[in-house]
Protein backbone atom coordinates (compact mmCIF):
# COMPACT_ATOMS: atom_id res chain seq x y z
CA UNK A 1 0.00 0.00 0.00
CA UNK A 2 1.39 3.22 -0.99
CA UNK A 3 2.43 5.25 2.16
CA UNK A 4 0.40 9.41 1.80
CA UNK A 5 3.42 11.26 -0.19
CA UNK A 6 4.95 13.24 -2.78
CA UNK A 7 2.45 11.27 -5.38
CA UNK A 8 -0.41 10.41 -3.13
CA UNK A 9 -3.29 12.70 -2.50
CA UNK A 10 -6.59 12.68 -0.50
CA UNK A 11 -8.94 13.37 -2.74
CA UNK A 12 -10.48 10.16 -4.60
CA UNK A 13 -9.47 9.38 -8.58
CA UNK A 14 -10.92 7.76 -11.43
CA UNK A 15 -9.21 4.43 -12.30
CA UNK A 16 -8.50 3.76 -15.69
CA UNK A 17 -8.93 0.30 -17.67
CA UNK A 18 -8.65 -1.00 -21.55
CA UNK A 19 -10.89 -3.03 -23.40
CA UNK A 20 -10.37 -4.99 -26.43
CA UNK A 21 -13.00 -5.58 -29.23
CA UNK A 22 -11.49 -8.12 -31.46
CA UNK A 23 -13.42 -8.72 -34.89
CA UNK A 24 -13.10 -11.82 -36.89
CA UNK A 25 -13.85 -12.15 -40.47
CA UNK A 26 -14.84 -15.99 -40.89
CA UNK A 27 -17.67 -18.00 -43.16
CA UNK A 28 -19.40 -15.00 -44.37
CA UNK A 29 -19.92 -13.28 -41.10
CA UNK A 30 -18.13 -10.67 -38.98
CA UNK A 31 -17.65 -11.94 -35.67
CA UNK A 32 -16.87 -10.12 -32.65
CA UNK A 33 -15.31 -11.70 -28.86
CA UNK A 34 -16.86 -11.48 -25.31
CA UNK A 35 -16.40 -13.14 -22.72
CA UNK A 36 -18.72 -13.82 -19.60
CA UNK A 37 -17.83 -11.82 -16.63
CA UNK A 38 -16.62 -14.62 -13.72
CA UNK A 39 -17.48 -12.58 -10.72
CA UNK A 40 -19.62 -9.14 -9.73
CA UNK A 41 -20.40 -6.63 -10.93
CA UNK A 42 -22.18 -8.08 -13.70
CA UNK A 43 -21.14 -11.90 -12.90
CA UNK A 44 -22.36 -13.88 -16.32
CA UNK A 45 -22.99 -11.31 -17.98
CA UNK A 46 -21.32 -10.81 -21.30
CA UNK A 47 -18.75 -8.21 -22.42
CA UNK A 48 -15.85 -6.90 -24.25
CA UNK A 49 -12.00 -8.30 -22.92
CA UNK A 50 -10.80 -5.75 -20.61
CA UNK A 51 -9.78 -4.47 -17.33
CA UNK A 52 -7.86 -2.26 -15.22
CA UNK A 53 -4.62 -0.52 -16.86
CA UNK A 54 -1.47 -1.18 -14.42
CA UNK A 55 0.57 1.62 -12.75
CA UNK A 56 3.69 1.14 -14.93
CA UNK A 57 1.47 0.01 -17.91
CA UNK A 58 1.20 1.82 -21.50
CA UNK A 59 -2.63 1.62 -22.37
CA UNK A 60 -2.50 -0.68 -25.76
CA UNK A 61 0.21 -2.68 -23.51
CA UNK A 62 -2.75 -3.04 -20.76
CA UNK A 63 -5.57 -4.28 -23.47
CA UNK A 64 -3.59 -6.56 -25.38
CA UNK A 65 -2.62 -8.02 -21.60
CA UNK A 66 -5.94 -8.19 -20.59
CA UNK A 67 -6.78 -9.80 -24.09
CA UNK A 68 -4.46 -12.36 -23.47
CA UNK A 69 -5.48 -13.34 -20.31
CA UNK A 70 -8.82 -13.35 -20.61
CA UNK A 71 -9.32 -14.92 -24.31
CA UNK A 72 -5.98 -16.30 -24.92
CA UNK A 73 -5.52 -15.17 -28.13
CA UNK A 74 -2.16 -12.59 -28.42
CA UNK A 75 -0.05 -11.05 -31.37
CA UNK A 76 -2.83 -9.28 -32.88
CA UNK A 77 -2.46 -5.47 -33.64
CA UNK A 78 -4.63 -3.06 -32.09
CA UNK A 79 -5.78 0.50 -32.71
CA UNK A 80 -7.01 2.99 -29.86
CA UNK A 81 -10.65 3.89 -31.12
CA UNK A 82 -12.23 5.38 -28.01
CA UNK A 83 -12.42 7.08 -24.78
CA UNK A 84 -15.43 6.58 -22.20
CA UNK A 85 -15.88 7.83 -19.41
CA UNK A 86 -19.87 8.84 -18.22
CA UNK A 87 -19.97 8.84 -14.56
CA UNK A 88 -22.05 5.92 -13.36
CA UNK A 89 -21.06 3.57 -16.18
CA UNK A 90 -19.26 0.85 -13.65
CA UNK A 91 -20.65 0.48 -10.32
CA UNK A 92 -16.97 0.06 -8.46
CA UNK A 93 -16.68 3.26 -8.76
CA UNK A 94 -15.41 6.42 -11.63
CA UNK A 95 -14.13 4.06 -14.45
CA UNK A 96 -12.31 6.40 -17.55
CA UNK A 97 -12.06 3.12 -20.00
CA UNK A 98 -9.85 3.69 -23.15
CA UNK A 99 -10.95 0.60 -26.04
CA UNK A 100 -9.06 -0.82 -28.87
CA UNK A 101 -10.18 -2.51 -31.75
CA UNK A 102 -8.08 -5.71 -33.75
CA UNK A 103 -9.01 -7.10 -36.85
CA UNK A 104 -8.50 -10.84 -37.53
CA UNK A 105 -8.53 -11.52 -41.32
CA UNK A 106 -7.70 -14.82 -41.46
CA UNK A 107 -10.63 -16.85 -39.82
CA UNK A 108 -11.50 -17.31 -36.53
CA UNK A 109 -8.39 -17.79 -33.87
CA UNK A 110 -8.46 -20.33 -31.19
CA UNK A 111 -9.86 -18.77 -28.09
CA UNK A 112 -10.17 -19.78 -23.98
CA UNK A 113 -11.43 -18.40 -21.25
CA UNK A 114 -9.24 -17.58 -18.39
CA UNK A 115 -8.41 -14.88 -15.91
CA UNK A 116 -11.51 -13.48 -14.80
CA UNK A 117 -13.44 -14.77 -17.81
CA UNK A 118 -15.87 -17.53 -17.42
CA UNK A 119 -16.39 -18.05 -21.19
CA UNK A 120 -14.51 -16.99 -24.12
CA UNK A 121 -17.12 -16.66 -27.40
CA UNK A 122 -17.23 -15.30 -31.01
CA UNK A 123 -20.63 -13.73 -31.66
CA UNK A 124 -22.09 -12.44 -35.49
CA UNK A 125 -21.83 -8.91 -35.07
CA UNK A 126 -25.96 -8.86 -36.22
CA UNK A 127 -26.66 -11.49 -33.01
CA UNK A 128 -24.94 -10.13 -30.40
CA UNK A 129 -26.28 -10.61 -26.88
CA UNK A 130 -28.69 -7.74 -25.75
CA UNK A 131 -28.01 -6.68 -22.33
CA UNK A 132 -24.03 -6.60 -21.76
CA UNK A 133 -22.20 -5.40 -18.68
CA UNK A 134 -21.38 -1.93 -17.91
CA UNK A 135 -22.39 0.01 -21.03
CA UNK A 136 -20.72 -2.11 -23.16
CA UNK A 137 -23.77 -2.12 -25.37
CA UNK A 138 -22.96 1.58 -26.55
CA UNK A 139 -19.33 0.74 -26.93
CA UNK A 140 -19.71 -1.96 -29.01
CA UNK A 141 -22.67 -0.45 -31.52
CA UNK A 142 -19.92 2.94 -32.27
CA UNK A 143 -17.23 0.84 -32.57
CA UNK A 144 -19.03 -1.39 -34.95
CA UNK A 145 -20.26 1.84 -36.71
CA UNK A 146 -16.41 3.01 -37.25
CA UNK A 147 -15.12 -0.57 -38.01
CA UNK A 148 -18.04 -0.42 -41.13
CA UNK A 149 -15.91 2.59 -42.16
CA UNK A 150 -12.83 1.09 -42.65
CA UNK A 151 -11.12 0.08 -45.98
CA UNK A 152 -10.90 -3.57 -45.06
CA UNK A 153 -14.70 -4.27 -44.08
CA UNK A 154 -15.36 -2.50 -47.03
CA UNK A 155 -13.63 -4.73 -49.48
CA UNK A 156 -14.82 -8.17 -47.01
CA UNK A 157 -18.52 -6.81 -47.56
CA UNK A 158 -18.07 -6.31 -51.12
CA UNK A 159 -16.25 -9.78 -51.85
CA UNK A 160 -19.10 -11.29 -49.38
CA UNK A 161 -21.38 -10.01 -51.68
CA UNK A 162 -19.92 -10.91 -55.12
CA UNK A 163 -19.95 -14.68 -53.79
CA UNK A 164 -23.73 -15.38 -52.77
Amino acid sequence: MARKGKYVYDWPRPMVAADAMMFAFYKNKIKLLLVARGFEPFKGKWCLPGGFVNMDEELEDAAARELAEETGLTGVPLEQMHTYGRCGRDPRGRVITVTFMGIITDGKHRIKAGDDAAKARWFDIEKLPKEMAFDHNEVIAFVIRKMKRKKIYREYNAKMQTSR
